[in-house]
């Protein structure tokens, strides 16, 4: 599915599938970062005197889903069935999309879970639209 062009793609059109239901409507997505931890290993033989630097474990970064509240409680609902002990894992993909909304890059989560839900400030003094904002850990990432 990966398109190559010589413009890079803008951030805004995206799209994101919560597993068993869309939910479109995200207003900022937060990837983050994937790592490899590094293994420092030195035999007692070596004439070298630095470790060998080997791949460990692969980490991920929680990512971070905004959006406006609208009434709709989904992502309140799926972080209060993981609270009350259920680990509801979903597969979860974001899609960025193209100028004429089609999909040109593919992250997959696999095995997410919210481990942080957040309701936006509210101010009697504002004119800001009030934000949820939902934190899922991961156990991997795939690009496509």
């Amino acid at each position: 599915m990966t398109v190559q062009r010589d413009d890079p793609y803008p951030n805004f059109n995206f799209r994101v599938d919560l597993g068993d239901e869309a939910a479109a409507g995200f207003s900022e997505v937060h990837v983050g970062a994937a790592r490899i931890e590094l293994i420092e290993y030195r035999q007692g033989t070596d004439p070298r005197l630095t470790p060998r630097k080997l791949p460990g474990l692969v980490k991920y970064d929680n990512v971070v889903l905004k959006r406006g509240m609208t009434g709709n409680t989904a992502l309140w609902e799926w972080f209060k069935t993981v609270r009350d002990g259920m680990a509801l894992r979903r597969n979860v993909t974001i899609t960025l999309l193209d100028e004429s909304r089609n999909p040109v890059l593919t992250w997959r989560l696999a095995d997410a879970l919210p481990v942080k839900y957040e309701a936006g400030d509210l101010k009697a003094h504002g004119n800001e639209v009030a934000i949820e904002t939902l934190e899922l850990a991961h156990e991997g990432l795939d690009l496509e």
